[in-house]
């Protein structure tokens, strides 16, 4: 799991559905799965920072991901272990020292809407200033060929419904990592702690959502240092304003040969344009 040995992670995936029995509208009974939900504590040298609700995929990234996009891990070096037990809904993270701003940060917190109850601390704006991301350019026939090669995930969601996923993708239509959670917001920070701990350049990826491209996933991007944004859902007004403000393509709405651009629309070279389809049967899109 990591190129780092002196660190200590466990490996603690839980089990990510479960069957249950239900009765159709026809009054039939037939078995059901359930997507899991489960509550994760993270522990920072014994200071109780956040409980998130998540599936359990790969919860030692979703973590180190989470800590590093709040930024209270600023260096790899510094940690020691993360240990999840599932057992009492934990995970310890150990490191070589607790930030001198910790219960500042903290108390700057503020919680975001959508689903997975996001939290931004309110630094995380100021941070973006220093921020400088790769404006590459891309074709509309490798986001098409990105979009099939998505089509062979979402295995929970198939099986089960009821979660959110992301990756991280290249132009080249190869998916390098992808993670399905019960929020969209645990499934990005997983895929940073991924990306950190394997030690994958993210300057040249896309980032791909099913969910909606809120301030916060924008946000998430850009600290991994990724500049497209893919999704399949919508985007809101704050989320456009940061991609703009960092220069990011941020294509939303992406079903099929559909899609929309919202940003950074000179980046992207519409090389495989679709057949205009007739008025009579387009249908109108909505946001999941």
């Amino acid at each position: 799991m990591s190129r780092h040995p002196h660190l200590i992670l466990t490996q603690a995936r839980a089990p990510l559905t479960r069957a249950t029995q239900v009765m159709t509208e026809q009054g039939e009974w037939r078995e059901q799965l359930l997507a899991c939900e489960r509550p994760l504590t993270i522990y920072l040298n014994k200071r109780e920072i956040v409980t998130l609700m998540t599936l359990g995929e790969d919860p030692e990234s979703l973590v180190l991901g989470y800590l590093r996009n709040q930024g209270l891990i600023e260096q790899l070096n510094d940690l020691l272990a993360i240990q999840v037990d599932w057992e009492v809904e934990a995970a310890a993270v150990i490191t070589t020292h607790t930030p001198d701003d910790l219960e500042e940060t903290l108390s700057k917190r503020t919680v975001t809407t959508g689903c997975g109850q996001g939290t931004v601390f309110g630094n995380q704006m100021e941070r973006l200033k220093n921020l400088a991301l790769n404006p590459w350019p891309i074709k509309q026939s490798q986001i098409y060929a990105l979009l099939e090669a998505l089509n062979q995930h979402n295995e929970t969601y198939r099986n089960a419904g009821a979660v959110h996923g992301c990756a991280i993708c290249t132009a080249e239509g190869h998916v390098l990592s992808f993670c399905e959670d019960i929020g969209r917001h645990n499934a990005v920070d997983t895929l940073a702690g991924r990306l950190w701990l394997e030690g994958i350049s993210s300057q040249d990826k896309i980032f791909y959502t099913t969910g909606r491209l809120t301030s916060e996933m924008v946000i998430k991007a850009a600290q991994m240092g990724i500049s497209v944004l893919l999704s399949r859902s919508g985007a809101t007004e704050m989320g456009l304003s940061i991609a703009e403000s960092l220069g990011m393509l941020m294509l939303a709405r992406a079903k099929g040969r559909h899609f929309l651009v919202f940003s950074g629309q000179t980046r992207l070279t519409l090389d495989a344009r679709p057949p205009v389809m007739p008025k009579s049967v387009k249908r109108r899109d909505s946001d999941e």
